[in-house]
């Protein structure tokens, strides 16, 4: 308790530090305006001094709506595979990639809790851990259906296939949660790790499945070196989405917190991913959209996630 004090007592100081050496830049700058005659050549210099300063009040702006009672935790991200097979695999393994790489331009850090790999290619879900600070706040709003329209590469007539796949986000809570868990109400599976690993992959059944049988809520892991931390892991994952649902059922918050639920299918989707016949992401709840569709998909996505906040 006393760390969380302290930390946002630390985020409440930086804040205000941030406010009182824009509030100097401003006041700077209208000087130099009020003592402008005629010297053309200071023009050029407020003018770039005008551009930072709404820089750095966009940025404060975002900052300030990073308020919510999660929003400065970590979380755990999960992307799953959509119907359409190869298709649906190949969009969440881009999809992946796409966040693993703004992790790496936010210098978060990752842990890999559990990546199912698809019959062919590309993955049919992965369980990933966030780390640093507003990873959740930033993160919240990606969850929800995600669609992509392109000519299939595994298509040999190379006709266009439309793709989706779900991004659901849940902040992780502090080691005390406090969820008791009826172990008769889990059913646990183990199997044999797959993917990149060390020794331990492949050779052992060490990866758990959690399946929570009133809530029908499942977690897996496999990325531990063995059965007892990947069941140590998955029960910290599942602790942590039955604590979500009992704050949603005790603040009645369900659609501020969690978002509504749909079908990973056309016409539930909260963004779109087309390259053909035109270029272009466009997320369907804030109008916000880009024609630079591999720049997106390489981790660009920060012009969408400040659309949603500034939603609100």
């Amino acid at each position: 308790m006393a760390e969380n004090v302290i930390d946002e007592l630390n985020t409440l100081k930086q804040i205000t530090s941030s406010i009182r050496e824009l509030k100097k830049e401003v006041t700077s700058t209208k000087s130099l305006l009020d003592e402008l005659d005629n010297d053309s050549d200071m023009l050029p210099m407020i003018e770039e001094d005008v551009v930072k300063i709404n820089k750095e009040v966009e940025k404060l702006e975002i900052t300030l709506l990073l308020n919510g009672p999660y929003d400065k935790n970590n979380c755990i991200l999960e992307v799953h595979s959509g119907a359409g097979g190869t298709e649906a695999c190949d969009w969440a393994n881009m999809l992946y990639r796409m966040y693993m790489r703004w992790c790496e331009r936010k210098k978060y850090s990752v842990e890999v809790l559990d990546i199912q790999e698809g019959e062919e290619v590309g993955i049919k879900s992965a369980y990933i851990l966030v780390k640093g600070k507003n990873s959740y706040g930033y993160l919240k709003n990606e969850k929800g259906i995600h669609r992509l329209v392109r000519l299939s590469p595994f298509d040999a007539n190379n006709k266009r296939h439309t793709s989706f796949a779900s991004i659901d986000v849940i902040p992780e809570f502090d080691n005390t949660i406090d969820i008791d868990i009826n172990e008769k109400d889990l059913k646990i599976d183990v199997y044999r790790s797959s993917g990149a690993g060390g020794q331990h992959v492949n050779t052992t059944d060490s990866a758990v499945r959690i399946t929570h049988l009133p809530t029908k809520i499942v977690v897996t892991c496999q990325n531990q070196r063995s059965q007892i931390q990947n069941k140590e892991k998955a029960m910290e994952m599942l602790k942590n989405k039955l604590k979500l649902l009992e704050v949603e059922k005790q603040n009645n918050e369900l659609n501020e917190i969690r978002g509504e639920q749909k079908n990973i299918e056309f016409g539930s989707q909260i963004r779109s991913y087309v390259m053909h016949p035109y270029s272009m992401v466009k997320d369907h709840r804030t109008n916000c959209e880009t024609s630079n569709v591999d720049k997106v998909l390489d981790g660009d996505i920060d012009l969408f996630i400040e659309a949603n906040l500034k939603r609100g």
